[in-house]
C-alpha cells in the first residue's frame, strides 16, 4: 500500500520549494518479506540517484521509519496521461500524441543506454507518464524498473494489457518497453483501455477502426511496436523515434509540433533585469556568481548573477561585442578600440592591454599559455598570457570576426573572405577550406569533424585533420550564427529567420523553427532545451529533440548575442539596453 504527497521542503525557509513524497506502507507479516520490500524500495532510490534526464524526476532523499519507507522526489506540476485521456472530450490530436511519443522514445533510449547496465522500465502505461505544465512528458514510478542482464530471467511483473508476452515469462528486455509504449500510444489514440481487453489482442482492434482521424502512418508505427514476437518490433527506441519523426514529416505534423502557439512574455517574468546606457549586442560570461557582459556604451559590466546588482564597470574606448573570457582571476575581451583588454576579475582594474591594428569582434580563446583572437587587421593573434606580448600573427586575406576553436593542437577559424583555416601553435598553416562567402560563424568540433556555417547559405562539416568537406547542408539564407552540438544533432540559426536542427550523421534536416526575423545569435543547449535569440526581439526556448516551442520572452530590442545558461537560469542581453535573467 502507498501514497504520494505534495510537500514543502523546509530546508529552504525563504522560498516555497515543493517536493513529492512517495510513501510505502510495509504490512507484510513475514520479517523476511518485510526486509525484502524495504530493500526493493531502497533499490528504486539508488536507481533514481544514478539517472540524470529532464524527463525523469530527480531524487532528493530516501528514508525508512517504522513500517513506512519514503522517497523525496522532484515535484511534477501537471496530470498523468491517463487523467488527460479521461478528461478530454473526444480523441486527443495525433500531432500531440506524436510529440509525447517522441519524448518518451528519448527517455527510453536514455534508460536503455544506461551504463554500466541498461535499465528496463517495465511499466510504461498512461498513469506513469506525467504531462507537466509545459506540456512535456515526465516518466514516474521506477518501482519495478531493473537493470538488464542478458539471459537473466526475473519475476512476472508489470501491468496487464500493457506488458508484452515475454514479460509474463520473466524475460523483459529493452524491446518490452517498445511494446508497452505502443500499447500506451494505442490507448491514447483510441481511448480503449487495454486492461479491459483480452491480452495481446491489439491486432483485433486496429487503431484507425476506432479513431478514423488518425493517419495510416501512425497506425503502422503502433502496429510494429505491438508485434507479439520481439524481433518483429522496432530494434530500439531510437529506431521507433525515427519512424515517428518520419510520420510527422509526411503528415505535416512536424511543422505543428515545432511551431506551437507562441507563449507571450506576459506569462514569463525575469528574475531580474539591469539597464545599461547603450545596446548590448554580444554574449555574457559567468564565473563564481558574477556575470560579465560588454556594451556599446564602451563598458564591460560586472553584475551579481543572483540578483543583477551592479558590482563594477570597466571603460574601454570602443564598443564591446566579444564574449568575455574569465581565466585565472582575469577577464579577457576585445573591443572596437582595437585592443585586447585584460582586467582583474575582482576589482575591474586593468592588468594589461594588447594593441592590434584593427577592431576586435572575435572573442578570445586560451590554450597552452596563449590567448588567441582575430581582428579586422586580417590577423589571427597569439599573445603570451604572462607578458602580454605577441608570440606570432598569422595573416589572412580578410578581417577575422570568427572566434577561434582550439582543438587537436590546432587553431581553427574563419574569415570574411570565406576561408576556414587551421594553423598550429607556431602559426603555420596546416590546411584551409574555401567557402563562397564570409565565415563569421565560429567553428565547433565533435570527434573528427569541425562544424561551421557561412554567409553562402551552407552549414559545413569538415574533416578536422585535412579540411575536406564531409558534407554540407543548404540553409534558406546565409548565416553568421555559430553551430551548437547535442547528441547527433547540429543546431544553427540563419538570416531566413529559422533555427535549424541537422543530423550530423546524415546531413538531413531533423526540424526547423521559424522566428519572426533573422537569427544572428548562436543557439545554446542546456539539459533538453535549446535557447536562442532573434532579431525579432525574443528569446526562444525549444525542446531540442523535436524543435517544439516551450516559451518565448519578448524584449524591446533585437537579440543578436548568444545567451548563457547556468543552474537553470538563462542570461542574455538585448539592444533595448537591458540584461535579463530568466528561469530556464
Amino acid at each position: 500500500m502507498g501514497s504520494v504527497y505534495r510537500a514543502r521542503d523546509l530546508h529552504f525557509p525563504n522560498v516555497v520549494k515543493l517536493v513529492a513524497v512517495k510513501e510505502m506502507i510495509n504490512t507484510a507479516p513475514d520479517p523476511l518479506v518485510r526486509q525484502t520490500i524495504v530493500q526493493n524500495f531502497e533499490r528504486e532510490a539508488n536507481l533514481l540517484a544514478t539517472l540524470n534526464h529532464p524527463a525523469i524526476p530527480r531524487i532528493y532523499d530516501y528514508f525508512t521509519q517504522d513500517d513506512r519507507s519514503y522517497l523525496v522526489l522532484e515535484f511534477v506540476h501537471g496530470k498523468d496521461l491517463e487523467t488527460v485521456i479521461a478528461d478530454t472530450d473526444g480523441f486527443l490530436p495525433e500531432d500531440q500524441i506524436i510529440s509525447w511519443a517522441i519524448q518518451l522514445c528519448d527517455v527510453l533510449a536514455y534508460l536503455h543506454a544506461h551504463k554500466p547496465d541498461p535499465i528496463i522500465f517495465r511499466d510504461m502505461k498512461p498513469s506513469n507518464v506525467m504531462i507537466n505544465h509545459n506540456g512535456d512528458v515526465v516518466l514516474v514510478d521506477f518501482g519495478i524498473a531493473k537493470t538488464f542482464q542478458s539471459g537473466q530471467k526475473g519475476t512476472m511483473i508489470g501491468t496487464e494489457g500493457y506488458s508484452p508476452p515475454e514479460q509474463y515469462r520473466g524475460e523483459a528486455t529493452p524491446l518490452a518497453d517498445i511494446y508497452s509504449l505502443g500499447a500506451t500510444l494505442h490507448h491514447a489514440l483510441t481511448r480503449r483501455d487495454p486492461r479491459l481487453e483480452p491480452p495481446f489482442s491489439f491486432a483485433e482492434r486496429p487503431a484507425r477502426r476506432i479513431n478514423a482521424n488518425i493517419s495510416s502512418e501512425i497506425e503502422a508505427v503502433i502496429n510494429t511496436s505491438l508485434q507479439y514476437n520481439p524481433t518483429d518490433r522496432f530494434p530500439s527506441a531510437e529506431a521507433m523515434k525515427e519512424a515517428l519523426m518520419n510520420v510527422a514529416r509526411k503528415t505535416g505534423a512536424l511543422s505543428k509540433i515545432t511551431s506551437a502557439l507562441p507563449v507571450s512574455s506576459g506569462g514569463i517574468k525575469p528574475l531580474w533585469s539591469f539597464k545599461c546606457e547603450d545596446e548590448i549586442r554580444g554574449a555574457p560570461a559567468l564565473n563564481q556568481g558574477s556575470l560579465y557582459i560588454g556594451c556599446y556604451d564602451n563598458n564591460l559590466y560586472s553584475l551579481n548573477a543572483a540578483d543583477g546588482q551592479f558590482q563594477w564597470k570597466y571603460a574601454a574606448d570602443g564598443g564591446i561585442v566579444t564574449r568575455p573570457l574569465v581565466f585565472n582571476g582575469s577577464i579577457y575581451f576585445g573591443s572596437e578600440d582595437k585592443r585586447l583588454h585584460v582586467i582583474n576579475e575582482r576589482t575591474g582594474k586593468v592588468a594589461w592591454t594588447y594593441y592590434a591594428e584593427g577592431r576586435i569582434y572575435s572573442s578570445p580563446r586560451i590554450a597552452e599559455g596563449h590567448v588567441f583572437f582575430g581582428s579586422d587587421d586580417n590577423d589571427l593573434h597569439a599573445v603570451n598570457l604572462s607578458t602580454g606580448r605577441a608570440i606570432w600573427k598569422h595573416s589572412t586575406s580578410a578581417p577575422i570576426h570568427s572566434t577561434p576553436l582550439v582543438e587537436n593542437n590546432l587553431v581553427y577559424f574563419g574569415n570574411e573572405d570565406g576561408v576556414v583555416s587551421a594553423v598550429d601553435f607556431r602559426g603555420e598553416m596546416k590546411w584551409r577550406f574555401q567557402a563562397k562567402r564570409a565565415v563569421t560563424s565560429s567553428p565547433v568540433s565533435k570527434g573528427q569533424a569541425i562544424y561551421v556555417a557561412s554567409l553562402d547559405s551552407h552549414l559545413y562539416a569538415l574533416d578536422a585533420k585535412n579540411g575536406w568537406a564531409i558534407w554540407k547542408f543548404r540553409l534558406g539564407k546565409g548565416t553568421v550564427s555559430s553551430p551548437a552540438l547535442a547528441d547527433d544533432y547540429v543546431f544553427v540559426g540563419a538570416v531566413d529567420g529559422f533555427i535549424y536542427c541537422v543530423d550530423s550523421r546524415t546531413a538531413k534536416e531533423v526540424w526547423r523553427f521559424r522566428t519572426e526575423n533573422q537569427v544572428s545569435g548562436s543557439p545554446v543547449i542546456y539539459k533538453d532545451s535549446l535557447y536562442c535569440g532573434s532579431v525579432d526581439g525574443s528569446m526562444y526556448c525549444l525542446e531540442y529533440r523535436s524543435g517544439r516551442l516551450r516559451w518565448k520572452f519578448e524584449t524591446q530590442g533585437s537579440i543578436t548575442g548568444s545567451p548563457i545558461v547556468f543552474d537553470d537560469i538563462v542570461y542574455f542581453g538585448s539592444t533595448d539596453h537591458h540584461i535579463y535573467a530568466l528561469f530556464a
